[in-house]
């Protein structure tokens, strides 16, 4: 049986390279078992790691500084050399995964691009949803193949997260040559890849965020609030609540909102805002933001007849100009 063909080399240093790394073309070619190595043992980059491993590939090497980072190695890529970065993308010969900070992506790439650690042919991926291919311009400009591959999931860093990786998507921006190994390894991940355009990155993110992270504040905000109302155990009055609307939610769109906003109960709505002022004023603007979103989503969606909704926009109106 012949040997597995190594990735095509991409242009030399130097000369010129179009956005992706790569000129378009032919698919490039890839063995099944890659060489990967991981930049950021936090708790992304060390599940993925560990998830990639399980799939059959062989992570080499693995960067983390502090005590938390060193203790996913041991404890999720267990045998993977801990080395610095540099040393992390020179023994990756097929696939570095950078899973930094947004903030830090930009700064760790072009690094690793100047001091020659990146060659023609590697893989250069990060885990950011926010970023796409042009964080990556420096990798690409020495003829790595540079991909985005974002899970969208949260993580907690322990191998728990190996059992949540089954079915989730990963938003995926990729050159077209790149396309076939990025949906090889979503599929050894377990997971679905969503095609996300380079401008759309921000977009994408920005939903991902206002879904997951603000929906932990909007929990929080309704437990301590039950907490001023009296409530010992405001967990246990949410969690079958917040579980039905959250499963209404996503299987019946605009038609699962309930409550006083989607029947134009003004009254209520006033009352409400009344007691948050005195108990909680913190959480009065948000409370406004997301009620006046309610009702122009009910409006939208014929849950609130026009008619029906001005007292209750007149009351939130009345509120924000108050505020």
């Amino acid at each position: 049986m012949s040997a597995p063909l190594r990735p095509r080399p991409a242009a030399p240093r130097g000369a010129a390279v179009p956005p992706g790394g790569a000129s378009a073309g032919a698919p490039l070619t890839f063995p099944r078992t890659l060489t990967v190595g991981v930049i950021g043992a936090g708790r992304v980059g060390a599940v993925l790691g560990a998830a990639l491993a399980a799939a059959g590939h062989r992570v080499v090497a693995a960067s983390g500084v502090s005590g938390a980072a060193k203790a996913r190695i041991a404890l999720l890529l267990p045998g993977t050399r801990n080395r610095s970065a540099t040393s992390v993308a020179r023994a990756a010969t097929d696939l570095l995964i950078v899973a930094v900070p947004d903030d830090a992506l930009a700064p760790v790439v072009a690094g690793l691009a100047e001091t020659g650690a990146l060659h023609p042919g590697q893989v250069v991926a990060h885990t950011s949803g926010a970023h796409g291919l042009a964080v990556l311009a420096p990798a690409a400009a020495v003829g790595a193949h540079p991909l985005a591959l974002h899970p969208a999931m949260t993580f907690t860093g322990t191998p728990d997260d190996l059992g949540r990786l089954p079915g989730i998507s990963y938003g995926v921006t990729a050159p077209a040559e790149l396309r076939p190994l990025a949906a090889r390894l979503v599929a050894d991940l377990g997971g679905v890849p969503e095609w996300v355009g380079e401008a759309d990155r921000p977009l994408y993110h920005a939903a991902l965020a206002h879904g997951a992270n603000h929906l932990v504040t909007l929990v929080n905000e309704a437990a301590d609030r039950l907490r001023d109302a009296g409530v010992t155990n405001p967990e246990k009055v949410l969690a079958p609540l917040l579980r039905a609307a959250l499963e209404n939610a996503l299987r019946l769109g605009d038609d699962a909102l309930t409550g006083p906003v989607s029947r134009g109960d003004a009254g209520t709505v006033r009352r409400h805002l009344a007691r948050l002022a005195q108990a909680a004023p913190e959480s009065v603007a948000p409370y406004l933001a997301l009620a006046r979103r309610s009702a122009d989503r009910a409006i939208a969606a014929g849950r609130l007849r026009p008619v029906d909704a001005e007292s209750l926009l007149d009351v939130l109106a009345g509120m924000e100009v108050a505020a």
